[in-house]
């Protein structure tokens, strides 16, 4: 995971700066988004292929991890349907999960946060 970048959106300050802590003592480079619609600007103006996957919290201001995640899926980049997205919240019920990955997230991992399970997923998904 070293030398990666990751786009993380988190609208708990307190949430990020442990994730953004996390991640970077692992090598990797991180931008912050503090709701939906900033991650899908965030996405839509970094060069194709910058982020190596994108870290989304459902329950944000403005526009929520569902809705960011199925608007960056219908832009119009190559990078836009392959990038891994992985929910990061505290909703955890099998039907939360369910409708995480029916949005096109392809992962889930519930806050709080478990580091092994975080890098484990983060390895899985980023290439």
């Amino acid at each position: 995971l070293q030398g990666k970048k990751l786009l993380l959106c988190e609208d708990n300050e307190l949430n990020m700066e442990i994730a953004k802590t996390l991640l970077e003592a692992q090598g990797m480079t991180v931008d912050c988004a503090v709701n939906g619609q900033e991650a899908i600007d965030l996405f839509k103006t970094s060069p194709i292929h910058e982020y190596a996957a994108i870290l989304m919290d459902i329950r944000m201001p403005v526009l929520n991890g569902y809705g960011a995640v199925q608007a960056i899926r219908k832009l119009d980049r190559i990078d836009a349907k392959t990038i891994p997205v992985l929910a990061m919240t505290a909703d955890a019920y099998e039907e939360d999960i369910k409708h995480c990955l029916d949005v096109g997230m392809n992962a889930h991992i519930p806050k709080p946060i478990n580091p092994q399970q975080l890098f484990a997923e983060l390895s899985k998904w980023v290439r």
